[in-house]
């Protein structure tokens, strides 16, 4: 009898998923947090990690991160990148785990978009009719 799989896409990530790229993500802060990479710009930098999500089958880290200040973004990203085979290999001896993912570093903008939100938000249009339904409510 065959087995059908069934892509994770467009639903949420299992509980599985979600332990796994909390390790993952609590490993590569480690690593950076401790100065474990070599290489002049991550030297240079605070880095953050916010997220990482994996894959159904945990064969695919995709890791968020977003440099201190929010400058050097595309440097700091191309560093992780260059780095990334001693990066795997150091996720792979701290977080157990049958294959170790194969890593993807992405730029968090979720601040840039709720400073987006934010600035909505102000807008006199938005304000007018906050206003607008405050005065209708009472």
């Amino acid at each position: 009898m065959p087995r059908h799989h069934q892509k994770n896409s467009g639903r949420e990530a299992s509980q599985r998923q979600l332990r796994v790229g909390e390790s993952v993500r609590h490993a590569i802060a480690e690593i950076l947090a401790q100065g474990g990479v070599h290489d002049p710009v991550l030297e240079g930098h605070l880095v953050t990690v916010p997220e990482v999500r994996m894959s159904p089958d945990l064969k695919l880290a995709t890791i968020y991160v977003m440099p201190l200040g929010g400058r050097d973004t595309e440097l700091v990203l191309k560093a992780l990148d260059h780095n990334k085979k001693f990066l795997r290999g150091e996720v792979s001896r701290r977080v157990n785990l049958k294959f170790a993912p194969e890593l993807r570093f992405r730029a968090d903008d979720r601040f840039d978009e709720a400073e987006r939100i934010e600035k909505l938000l102000r807008t006199p249009a938005v304000q007018r009719d906050l206003q607008h339904d405050s005065d209708e409510s009472e």
